[in-house]
């Protein structure tokens, strides 16, 4: 009953984290707005699910990687829907490789949907949540943008600057009833770390006290509290979720 009436938008909510935040928030009652980028199958095969478990979710197409299409596509999302309580920026791309032979489109488009699509997002949510004088959002950077990763150079400069933007925002805010949070992620069991071998993967869990990978369930849990009202003495912070490897 704590988030009856309540509506989140969830950005690349298809999969992974995003997903399974998605998923734990219609759990919750919450509605949901399913943002992505690409399958249209997967969007609708959620709300599809959602409305066969009594839920409410919606499917937003937007395209992270353009400023003018994140602007356009969010006024008529709200327009549609009103206002949004609740903002977990997920979505991210990583495009690998050492900066010396990284090209710059390469680089601009990482900087792009990870950190500039997060703060063109939530510049347009912001607008209903100062009106109300409430809301909570969740940005989603990771445990790279505070430890850095050979290899990474602009994925990590773009989590980092998701916890800079964190605290700034936060400041600007808290005066009106908002709280905004980060989550900082370690090695978890998604499309990016699908990639690696077992070998590798035995070898990461074999660095982390808990001893495995975590799992997208995780980091939705984490979520969901930050949102909360469980919360509502927490703003400006990022917290790691990561199995101890920070030890």
């Amino acid at each position: 009953m704590r988030f009856l009436g309540k509506t989140a938008f969830v950005t690349g909510a298809t999969r992974g984290i995003g997903k399974a935040t998605a998923k734990l928030l219609l759990q919750n009652d919450i509605k949901v707005i399913i943002g992505y980028a690409h399958s249209d199958k997967l969007a609708e095969e959620i709300v599809k699910n959602a409305s066969e478990n009594g839920k409410q979710a919606t499917a937003a197409k937007i395209d992270l990687s353009d400023t003018a299409s994140i602007e356009k596509s969010l006024k008529e999302l709200i327009d549609k829907v009103g206002t949004i309580d609740y903002l977990v920026n997920n979505a991210g791309i990583a495009e690998d490789g050492l900066l010396l032979v990284s090209s710059s489109d390469k680089i601009i488009r990482t900087i792009n949907t990870n950190l500039v699509a997060s703060m063109t997002v939530t510049k347009f949510v912001l607008k209903g949540m100062i009106k109300k004088r409430f809301g909570s959002i969740v940005n989603m950077s990771s445990i790279v943008g505070e430890d850095g990763n050979a290899g990474q150079t602009a994925y990590a400069a773009s989590k980092a600057g998701i916890i800079g933007f964190t605290k700034a925002l936060a400041k600007e805010v808290a005066s009106r009833n908002i709280r905004v949070n980060a989550i900082a992620p370690g090695f978890i069991q998604t499309d990016m770390t699908g990639v690696l071998s077992e070998n590798d993967k035995n070898k990461i869990a074999n660095r982390i006290p808990l001893n495995r990978l975590g799992k997208p369930e995780d980091v939705a849990n984490l979520a969901l509290f930050l949102l909360s009202e469980e919360a509502n003495y927490i703003t400006g912070d990022t917290i790691r979720i990561d199995g101890g490897l920070h030890l």
